[in-house]
């Protein structure tokens, strides 16, 4: 549930800069709020705490960008970022697509399954997509919540959307429905909001599809592919870290992960891949 407004936390002088990119005649009128503690979903016996962006409707594709680039990401209809009260461990990553360099395992992963077929398709309720994430949670995040996500849920979280959302799915030779992504659109990049795959094919699927919106950003000429957040703690989250060069949004700035204190925290698996 959310409660009051926002007044003097030092983040909000993040967004403040921000959104006074904007024209001032198109700045729309959006508040910040705090939600209350509730389990943390990534780092055990911790507790979480978001700042929202209200109301929805009037966080555009324009507005979205702005607030991306400041560290928040989506669920559904909310625009969110971490605001936890004795943590800063979800760190904002994204990509600079135009510098990236694949190192050797991505670019035998990219071959591996260069025989995927993207197709782009409506933001709309599929039985055959709502199994394959029933499978995908089953198997990846057992007991994680959202395992036992109904229609209601899925929808929600996935389909419901006030930006510029595309849904990718990808299929094999055969037509089989192999691996499915929600993508928000910026006016500078992409937001590589949530992708659920099937959890028997083997070598490295959510490595490939990061790979291949990176191919999607240079080919639409966008700069920035943004991962969501990095936590140094987090085994399901170190994949993140092998993508070079990464940029971490730190002191408010973006800065690369490498030449920032936090670059001691990049797992030896990620470095090495």
């Amino acid at each position: 549930m959310l409660h009051g407004m926002l007044r003097t936390a030092p983040r909000a002088a993040i967004i403040s800069h921000a959104m006074s990119q904007l024209h001032p005649h198109t700045v729309p009128a959006v508040h910040f709020y705090a939600t209350a503690p509730y389990p943390c979903s990534y780092l055990p016996h911790k507790q979480a705490r978001s700042q929202v962006a209200t109301p929805s409707h009037l966080v555009d594709a324009r507005t979205y960008t702005v607030l991306v680039a400041a560290g928040f990401r989506r669920s559904g209809s909310f625009t969110y970022r971490p605001y936890c009260d004795s943590c800063n461990a979800c760190v904002p990553v994204r990509i600079p697509v135009d510098r990236f360099t694949p190192s050797r395992t991505q670019r035998k992963t990219w071959r591996r399954h260069a025989s995927l077929q993207a197709h782009e398709v409506d933001l709309v309720w599929s039985d055959e997509h709502y199994d394959l994430y029933r499978r995908y949670q089953s198997n990846r995040h057992p007991g994680g919540g959202m395992d036992d996500d109904n229609r209601e849920q899925y929808e929600q979280f996935l389909l419901a959307s006030c930006v510029d959302t595309r849904l990718v799915e990808f299929r094999d030779p055969a037509g089989v429905l192999r691996m499915v992504s929600i993508i928000d659109v910026l006016t500078d990049g992409l937001s590589s909001m949530y992708t659920f795959y099937d959890p028997d094919f083997r070598g490295s699927l959510g490595t490939w599809n990061i790979l291949w919106q990176v191919a999607r950003c240079q080919t639409l000429g966008l700069h920035w592919l943004y991962l969501g957040y990095w936590i140094a703690e987090s085994r399901k989250m170190a994949y993140k870290a092998s993508f070079r060069p990464l940029e971490i949004l730190y002191d408010g700035q973006w800065r690369e992960l490498t030449q920032t204190p936090l670059a001691r925290a990049i797992p030896a698996t990620a470095a090495s891949c």
